[in-house]
């Protein structure tokens, strides 16, 4: 599947054509609808240098929040190692 972005769109963005790709890539994977190898491909980047953009970014790799943490404790717990 082809997506066809209009020049008087990608020209209203101030953006080239890699950046665009670039920015929609990091809105997926930040939303969620993309992992970092898609998103990377999407973005037409090595995953390594995708990671690095996030990074830039400050786009978290991962979602870790207080019920991961919770959880992590609780079997940490079980496990008697706290």
């Amino acid at each position: 599947m082809s997506v066809v972005i209009s020049d008087e769109i990608l020209q209203a963005s101030h953006l080239t054509p890699s950046e665009f790709r670039q920015e929609i890539a990091l809105h997926l994977f930040e939303t969620g609808r993309l992992t970092v190898g898609y998103a990377s491909k999407l973005a037409e980047m090595p995953p390594n240098a995708f990671r690095q953009l996030l990074r830039q970014r400050h786009i978290p790799l991962y979602d870790y929040d207080v019920e991961d943490l919770e959880l992590d404790l609780k079997n940490l717990q079980e496990l008697g190692r706290l």
